[in-house]
């Protein structure tokens, strides 16, 4: 027998569960409304899915105990994954950068970039290794 699953993959089978949350709103929703709309929904299938997370977690970036700037993630799943949503067809270099700077900033390994676009969902993983 064949072992078909990929090894290198940070956590497959939370990743499976929230692209799959992802695909759920989209096909309820569809493409048009603002990064807010999406992300509400998608905390509700997070929640049915009964995913743990936190969204709109801000963390402060300090130096020399002097606060030098924040960040607000759309999400935090399972402690594990940063999760930043976006509503285009396309993913640009700055919210790949952005979502990268999240995973340095939280100290996390995985990141997962999810576009609501016309033609549907598009994601991208983000390592920080």
């Amino acid at each position: 027998m064949i072992d078909l699953k990929r090894k290198d993959l940070l956590f497959p089978e939370l990743s499976f569960q929230i692209i799959g949350c992802a695909f759920e709103v989209h096909n309820a929703l569809g493409f048009g409304f603002k990064e807010n709309i999406y992300q509400k929904a998608l905390a509700l299938s997070f929640k049915d899915k009964l995913l743990e997370f936190i969204e709109q977690l801000t963390y402060q970036i300090k130096f020399k105990d002097e606060i030098l700037s924040t960040r607000r993630f759309d999400f935090v799943v399972e402690d594990k994954i940063v999760i930043e949503i976006k509503r285009d067809d396309k993913f640009s270099k700055a919210n790949i950068d952005q979502t990268i700077d999240y995973l340095k900033t939280a100290n996390l390994t995985l990141g997962i970039l999810i576009n609501f676009g016309r033609e549907g969902v598009v994601y991208r993983r983000l390592n920080n290794i």
